[in-house]
Parts: structure tokens; C-alpha cells; sequence
């Protein structure tokens, strides 16, 4: 082989498959999402909108409907997701789909990683001034190092 076949780019071969984005209706999080889209459009890549269902063990003790609130929450962000993906069908294509999953935000985020075999994720960044001292989601996902991880304002 020559040094020149060894160093041939290989246009539309790299990139994500499939990329991962966390949602839970924060201004920041649907950034992330919109980001999310257009990396998964220039890439050809299934997005794979996810949103955490927080299990809140002392709500749930209290007698507080936990599980209903972040099902309505679930239900309305598929909804929104339907309803932006429908305003641009034709012009815009892009393969989605909408996850939940059950937990705190990064293990539950972790888990859909894993099982959808994601080659990127995106968050959008903490809106909790607390986070920037104890360390928030999208912190604890750089720091596993497990996928390129893309952090949105």
C-alpha cells in the first residue's frame, strides 16, 4: 500500500450512527436537541431523543403522584418532538426516536447509551448554579469517558 492510499479520505464512512440526546423540557436541553438534529441530519444518524423519568422514592413515600407528574412530562415531550419533526418533514429528513427511561438523569442516560449503542450524546448544560460546584449530568458523562460527549449552552 503507499503512503497515499493509507492517508485516502473516505467521504460519508465516519461519523455517528447513532447519537443520543437528553431532553426533560429545559430551555437548555431543547437546544441540546435542536443540536442534536442537525449533527444527526449532516451525519445521516439516528437521533435518539431520550428523557430520564426521575424516581423519587421519597415523593412516591409521601403519597405525592410522582409517577403520573413525569408521565404527563413524557407524553409532553414526545408530543412537542412530533409536532416540530411534522413542521419540516420534507424538508429536513431525519430518523428519530423518543425513549424514557426510568432513574436519575445520568445513570438513566448511561443505560440508554449503552442500549442503543450510541456513538455520541448530547445534553444541554446544567441551569442549576449548584451543579457547577457538586458537578452536573453532563459533567459526570465527560468524565466516564465512554463517548464523545457534546455539551450545549
Amino acid at each position: 500500500m503507499t503512503e497515499q492510499q493509507s492517508h485516502r479520505f473516505e467521504r460519508g464512512t465516519d461519523g455517528p450512527k447513532v447519537i443520543v440526546v437528553g431532553v426533560d423540557g429545559s430551555d437548555s436541553s431543547l437546544r441540546a436537541a435542536a443540536y442534536a438534529f442537525g449533527l444527526a441530519r449532516r451525519q445521516g444518524a439516528l437521533l435518539a431523543i431520550v428523557y430520564v423519568q426521575p424516581v423519587l422514592a421519597a415523593g412516591a413515600a409521601l403519597g405525592a403522584p410522582v409517577a403520573d407528574a413525569t408521565e404527563e412530562i413524557a407524553e409532553g415531550l414526545v408530543a412537542q418532538v412530533r409536532d416540530a419533526m411534522e413542521r419540516i418533514k420534507g424538508v429536513f429528513d431525519v430518523r428519530w426516536e423518543f425513549h424514557t427511561f426510568r432513574g436519575d438523569p445520568y445513570n438513566g442516560l448511561v443505560k440508554a447509551a449503552d442500549d442503543l449503542k450510541a456513538d455520541a450524546v448530547v445534553v444541554g448544560a446544567s441551569e442549576q448554579a449548584g451543579h457547577r460546584i457538586v458537578g452536573s449530568v453532563a459533567v459526570r458523562l465527560v468524565k466516564a469517558g465512554r463517548w464523545p460527549v457534546t455539551v450545549v449552552p
